[in-house]
């Protein structure tokens, strides 16, 4: 099924965009133009929400949207390269220009002078104005009209519509367009990190088994995971599968349906599982989940995660605890791969707040973290099964509101 792309910015590069990668036809493209670039949030707002991705004309509307909170899906912009400004210094020395006195809006400083450099051009009177956020038309407008009057300027390039629109009429001025070239590599790479993106059932997914001995049963056993099953040179076992049919044997990653048989056969058995986008990524993982696994206790399985997070599954019964007993701190801890004591912190934040809902700006704060940290702690034990999102905040804030979850520990 084809992925469905927003195409964002000025209606003229929308049409180009949308007519140029159009022919390659690696996503439906849907046109999502404004006027004015401070019209850009409230086209994502309104016209985004069936798009797989969102492909941004420039710089000025991609940051436009990421500083409000819009960019929920993959997302890149059209870079303005090198090639455009040579483009436009081409047709500039054919019409007759003097392109030793140029003013140039948005492009980098470095990008500008190593272009002008390679077409043996001077680069001592050539004014720049990076982009940064916060910069507007107006600014722009300034900058170049300042450019003529105190340094000789004799024609302005500029990336921006609105600020072409209105130097048009008072000097010199080329508005710079994004390549063809730029526009099909850029929407080829936003479709495969959307696909990939999507596709996280398709993952690689690589289990390592020590066992101190041979066991007839394991490739019955591993049989619930859809695995087949090699031997290692150093005698451990190699079980190649999916995400998809992991996370669905596991639960999530909170258990390991065959590790108490291995248990009971073996009295020691360390699994470790990676998931990567290639085997070698997978088997890397694979390598470290089962040395962690090692330093948990005799009986362990690990599931290392992206973004080094790694899922702990302990063998319940060695744990003393009587059938149906609560699960101990001390085993929960393991199973989510966190500290005891952070684990008894969130539950004092818990049993101080009403009732059991917590955000990552509150564990943030109780733990003082980072709310990177405090998130990734909240997604351990949303995996682990004793967090649920159950909404979010949106009175009062701006940008995507915080993830509400009900933890019961």
């Amino acid at each position: 099924m084809a992925l469905t792309v927003g195409v964002i910015g000025p209606e003229d590069l929308v049409d180009r965009v949308v007519a140029v990668a159009g022919d390659a036809g690696a996503a439906r493209l849907r046109a999502l133009p404004y006027r004015h670039e401070d019209e850009t949030c409230e086209v994502v707002r309104d016209g985004a929400g069936s798009a797989d991705a969102l492909l941004f004309t420039g710089v000025v509307p991609y940051t436009l949207a990421a500083r409000a909170g819009l960019v929920d899906r993959p997302a890149m912009y059209v870079p303005y390269s090198g090639a455009t400004l040579l483009r436009a210094l081409v047709e500039l020395l054919r019409l007759g220009h003097d392109v030793s006195r140029i003013s140039i809006d948005t492009l980098g400083r470095a990008d500008v002078t190593e272009t002008l450099i390679e077409a043996k051009l001077p680069t001592e009177q050539v004014r720049v104005l990076p982009y940064r956020p916060g910069l507007t038309s107006a600014d722009l407008v300034d900058f170049h009209l300042a450019a003529r009057e105190r340094h000789g300027a004799t024609v302005a390039l500029t990336c921006l519509g609105s600020a072409f629109h209105q130097l048009e009429h008072r000097l010199h001025t080329v508005r710079l367009a994004p390549s063809r070239h730029s526009i099909r590599a850029t929407l080829r790479a936003l479709v495969l990190a959307t696909a990939g993106a999507h596709s996280d059932d398709a993952q690689v997914a690589l289990g390592i088994v020590e066992l101190p001995g041979d066991d007839a049963g394991l490739a019955a056993d591993l049989a619930v995971l859809g695995a087949s099953l090699a031997g290692l040179p150093d005698g451990s076992r190699l079980a190649v599968t999916t995400r998809g049919a992991l996370e669905k044997a596991t639960d999530q990653f909170t258990r390991l349906p065959f590790l108490d048989g291995l248990a009971a056969r073996h009295g020691t058995a360390h699994v470790g599982f990676g998931l990567g986008r290639t085997a070698a990524e997978a088997e890397a993982l694979a390598r470290r989940a089962v040395n962690r696994a090692r330093a948990v206790g005799p009986v362990a399985g690990v599931v290392c995660l992206k973004d080094d997070v790694d899922m702990v599954i302990v063998h319940e019964a060695g744990d003393g605890a009587p059938a149906g007993a609560p699960e101990s701190a001390g085993l929960l801890a393991r199973r989510v791969g966190l500290d005891p004591r952070t684990l008894e912190r969130l539950r004092e934040l818990v049993a101080a707040g009403a009732g059991h809902d917590v955000t990552a700006h509150r564990v943030a704060e109780h733990l003082a973290v980072q709310q990177r940290t405090a998130r990734r702690i909240l997604k351990r034990l949303e995996r682990a099964g004793v967090a649920v999102p159950v909404g979010s905040l949106q009175e009062g804030r701006t940008g995507r509101p915080p993830t509400v979850y009900r933890v019961s520990i």
